[in-house]
């Protein structure tokens, strides 16, 4: 199947990753474009959804949130309402940054940042552990950040064009 994207859409996206407040008229520029193209090709991403969002990203640290531990969840059943119902408790909750469903040994794996191993802890008590479709909560503490990254390698669409 042929990729919708060309390579100066491409370019764009790359441009928009690296820094979401960065102008039409810059990528143009890099680009050899003028601005209106750039900022037509822009809109056009965005509503056909290859763009989701713009987003600032935070340090955490500097926020106090120096705790991340992954959570690996495991349901007392699989019936569309248990995984309805946890989704949407666990979605109302802050301190889950991600949460995804996965294959293998858990149902669940969540992304939590917290201030410190004592708010993990009354995170667990307080909120993960009344939710009634739990039955297993595995923790893992992330003692360092190896990578951490939102952006995505599209070097792979130049590929298909």
């Amino acid at each position: 199947m042929k990729n919708k994207l060309d390579k100066t859409d491409i370019k764009i996206l790359e441009l928009l990753q690296e820094n979401s407040k960065i102008t039409a008229k810059t990528i143009g520029d890099n680009l050899n474009l003028s601005q209106t193209p750039i900022f037509e090709r822009i809109k056009k991403l965005e509503k056909e959804g290859y763009i989701k969002n713009y987003m600032a990203v935070l340090s955490e640290w500097k926020l106090g949130l120096k705790q991340t531990v992954f959570i690996g969840i495991t349901l007392k059943g699989h019936t569309r309402s248990y995984l309805e119902k946890f989704l949407s408790k666990v979605n109302n909750f802050p301190e889950v940054l991600e949460c995804y469903q996965v294959t293998g040994n858990f149902d669940f794996i969540l992304k939590v940042i917290v201030k410190d191993i004592d708010a993990y802890q009354t995170f667990v008590e307080t909120k993960l552990s009344l939710i009634a479709e739990l039955n297993n909560v595995h923790t893992y503490i992330a003692t360092k950040n190896g990578k951490q990254s939102n952006k995505v390698d599209l070097s792979f669409l130049t590929d298909l064009i």
